[in-house]
């Protein structure tokens, strides 16, 4: 079992910033990799951004050059850093841990709203 405890977000104004935290606790040492998703109002859940175990990372094309994930193993969390947001980004945004036996733990999600 892997329990995951998100952090941040909030409210923001369009060209603002936000960072959101992902606690992982429990079976970490199954964890295959991480990663953000999002779910906006009416839409279905969307991923942003995933960050391997080896460090390597990638973005959905909406966020590339705003958004940055990185990690530290040490303390097992995981972050999204949101810089330059537009109101499309407003939506519940998702910490995932993929298990080595590919089942999907999910955090509880964060509310992050940009205004116009």
């Amino acid at each position: 079992q892997v329990h995951l405890v998100q952090s941040g977000g909030g409210l923001v104004q369009a060209g603002g910033s936000l960072r959101l935290s992902c606690a992982a606790s429990g079976n970490i040492f199954s964890i295959n990799y991480m990663a953000w998703y999002r779910q906006a109002p009416g839409k279905q859940r969307e991923f942003v951004a995933v960050r391997q175990s080896s460090g390597s990372t990638n973005y959905a094309d909406s966020v590339k050059g705003r958004f940055t994930i990185s990690g530290d193993s040490a303390k097992n969390t995981l972050d999204l850093q949101m810089n330059s947001l537009k109101p499309e980004d407003t939506a519940v945004y998702y910490c995932l841990a993929r298990a080595q036996s590919r089942y999907d733990y999910w955090g509880q999600g964060t509310q992050v709203t940009v205004s116009s």
